[in-house]
């Protein structure tokens, strides 16, 4: 069944291959099953409520991507798009979660609509090569970043932004023990070596320290989602402020899942020849889905994670590999002391490692046509300096217009970059 229905042999790949990568998926990004909820109910929202949110929302909108996209794509509450939920909008603006909740549902309708109308496809479709080669690369640099961060690894530094972090830690003896260890697994060719490096990093973490056993046993209870389920403001729907807050959530959602699909099916070779990303309409359907109903479910922007390079590392290539995702989501919704006793530590190296896998695109890019190369490279370095997959973007495309113009190579130029840079230099002055 599986065989036929995700065409298997065609895209040389096995069951075996596909759930492994799933479950290593799932692994790199079960964090948000914690980090979710700690920072949603920093706005007021109900801790417990908000892991049931986000787990469902996290398995619902997997499916859409895994049944319909058929993609190794996982999708969940986006790390930034929650912050900005909790931090910005409701704690620095003001405003109640429920207004929150009430722009992100509209977001997602939005979504829907403009799926459908083929324009988010068209947008995906317009980036030239060498800057969806860019991003893939950009998002390694990036993910690799996060995972450095989150062993402790690199740290804040008041003196020049970032620094080295205690080297002696505990934290990050377990971090660099899985990128050497990973790494020696790689080199012997050991089927599923990310999942076996977070595992063997986790068993170490649990022996210094680093991590802790369960105290409450390993099964739990998925708590009622009722405190936080369809609370909108539908009175709220057309202000102007509503409009503003809207706005912000549709430009971090689109270009963050754009690069996340763009960057990844680059490094998948799932590209087509024409440089498109097969059934990216799908996709972007399962994005738009995932928003809506994680918006009544109670929780932020739900988007495709860049952590699903970490599947497509170990052999993911079709929706099975989504659907072994979600359903370890399933599971987590009643083993999750298990899954969030997974330090940051352990999934550093594998985070690392797909940095690594991330970088290969780098080849393809024309470094010798400075009007390809120069925004190419505002793509990759803005991503991990700005902390963010959008703003890479954006940069990039600016630069790619600007000297394309600049250098007479206007036919290089179609009218969606034009717009989309227009659009882009109106959001840096507004």
């Amino acid at each position: 069944m599986f065989e036929k229905y995700f065409e298997l042999a065609k895209n040389k790949t096995d069951i075996k291959t596909e759930v492994l990568a799933g479950v290593t998926t799932f692994m790199t990004m079960a964090y948000i099953l914690a980090v979710n909820p700690a920072i949603l109910s920093a706005a007021g929202m109900d801790k417990n409520a908000l892991f049931t949110a986000t787990a469902v929302s996290a398995i619902l909108a997997t499916l859409v991507m895994a049944l319909v996209a058929k993609l190794p794509f996982a999708l969940a509450p986006g790390m930034g798009l929650n912050a900005f939920f909790a931090y910005t909008v409701v704690l620095t603006m003001g405003y109640s979660w429920e207004f929150a909740l009430t722009a992100v549902f509209l977001e997602g309708l939005i979504f829907i609509l403009l799926t459908l109308f083929n324009i988010r496809e068209m947008i995906v479709d317009a980036i030239p090569k060498n800057l969806k080669f860019a991003i893939s690369v950009g998002i390694g640099i990036f993910i690799a970043f996060i995972g450095l961060q989150n062993a402790g690894i690199i740290v804040n530094n008041d003196a020049v932004l970032i620094g080295l972090g205690d080297m002696g830690s505990h934290k990050v003896w377990v971090a660099l023990f899985g990128i050497i260890f990973t790494g020696a697994l790689l080199t012997h060719k050991i089927k599923g070596a990310l999942l076996i490096g977070i595992i063997s990093s986790t068993v170490l973490a649990l022996f210094l320290g680093v991590a802790k056993f369960p105290e409450g046993g390993l099964l739990s209870t998925p708590p009622s989602i009722a405190p936080i389920f369809f609370k909108l403001e539908f009175h709220n729907i057309f202000t102007w402020d509503m409009l503003i807050v809207l706005l912000t959530f549709l430009f971090m959602d689109l270009f963050d899942t754009v690069g996340t699909l763009v960057g990844v099916s680059a490094k998948a070779g799932m590209l087509t020849k024409e440089g498109k990303v097969p059934r990216v309409k799908q996709a972007l359907l399962a994005d738009a889905f995932g928003t809506t109903a994680g918006a009544l479910l109670g929780t932020s922007t739900v988007t495709t994670f860049v952590e699903s390079a970490s599947g497509v590392a170990e052999g993911g290539r079709t929706g099975l590999t989504a659907l072994s995702a979600a359903a370890m989501f399933f599971l987590a919704l009643f083993f999750a002391p298990v899954f969030i006793m997974i330090p940051g530590a352990a999934t550093a190296s594998t985070l690392f490692i797909v940095g690594l896998f991330m970088m290969s695109p780098i080849k393809n890019i024309d470094f010798e046509d400075y009007t390809e190369s120069i925004p190419a490279f505002f793509t990759i370095i803005m991503m991990p300096l700005s902390y963010s997959i959008a703003e890479g973007i954006v940069f990039g495309i600016i630069s790619y217009v600007l000297l394309k113009v600049i250098s007479g190579k206007t036919n290089d130029v179609s009218i969606v970059m034009y717009i989309l840079a227009g659009l882009f230099v109106l959001k840096f002055f507004m």
